[in-house]
């Protein structure tokens, strides 16, 4: 549904931050893609959405398609119209418009706005909290409840494929695992297609059927949820789980991190 091939993405025509990065996304599917702080996991999405002009960055060579058509190069409304929702990184709500304003803000660029209510009383069955804060100003709600609305402003967009970036970011654990669950039920109950950013490797894992593990510009590794959790490195480097802590002091004092993905 969603290719991006071999694409490099530079910012002001010097700095090169993606090089060379090549992923698929299935239709239906939750894809994954990990990585630390500067990996260019956030570049990628813009990639995607067409928001990197607006930080004087593009694509410079590869190229990304969406559903056999290539959307390099248009503009982020246009994509957004083809069916391609990013919800940005630290939630990015209006926060002087109450949370239904929210909401029929998501719905800006669709034709049938005749469905909206049906289509804001959706949005409450997966987050119920918001129903009963739909007159409360965006601005004062929590961390938790304003990522609850970026999620379901993008849901109003009706996106074919919704782009997540760190949507952990900044939320108490029992949160986190409460977002991630309704990601997981709006991909099964909607069949919507989600490439979700994280940093948080466990949790995206949980729900993700394919994952991607990014380092520098490129993809380093890839596999099905069960291999990547089976895998050594991504154990140690992305899950915190390793042999260290069963060996002795001698052997971890001399202990070295392997080269990773050899």
């Amino acid at each position: 549904m969603l290719r991006l091939n071999n694409v490099e993405v530079m910012y002001d025509r010097v700095i090169l931050v993606l090089k060379g990065m090549s992923m698929e996304v299935p239709r239906g599917k939750i894809v994954a893609l990990l990585g630390s702080n500067g990996a260019g996991k956030t570049t990628t999405l813009k990639a995607i959405s067409g928001l990197l002009k607006s930080e004087n960055g593009q694509v410079t060579d590869g190229y990304i398609e969406f559903e056999g058509q290539r959307i390099d190069g248009e503009d982020a409304e246009a994509i957004v119209k083809q069916g391609i929702f990013q919800c940005m990184e630290g939630r990015r709500v209006f926060e002087h418009l109450t949370v239904e304003e929210n909401l029929i803000a998501g719905a800006h660029t669709r034709k049938d706005r005749g469905n909206l209510k049906s289509d804001i009383e959706r949005v409450y069955h997966y987050f119920p909290k918001l129903k009963t804060l739909r007159s409360r100003v965006a601005g004062y709600l929590s961390g938790g409840e304003q990522q609850m609305l970026a999620i379901g402003r993008g849901l109003m967009a009706k996106p074919k494929v919704l782009l997540l970036d760190e949507p952990s970011l900044g939320l108490a654990p029992l949160l986190v695992r409460e977002i991630f669950s309704i990601i997981k039920q709006i991909n099964e109950e909607e069949g919507t297609t989600i490439l979700v950013v994280e940093q948080n490797a466990n949790i995206a894992l949980s729900i993700a059927d394919y994952g991607y593990i990014m380092e520098n510009g490129r993809i380093v590794l890839e596999g099905t949820v069960d291999y990547l959790l089976s895998n050594e490195d991504v154990r140690e480097f992305y899950l915190g789980l390793s042999e260290v802590g069963k060996k002795s002091y001698r052997d971890v004092k001399s202990y070295k991190r392997r080269k990773r993905w050899l």
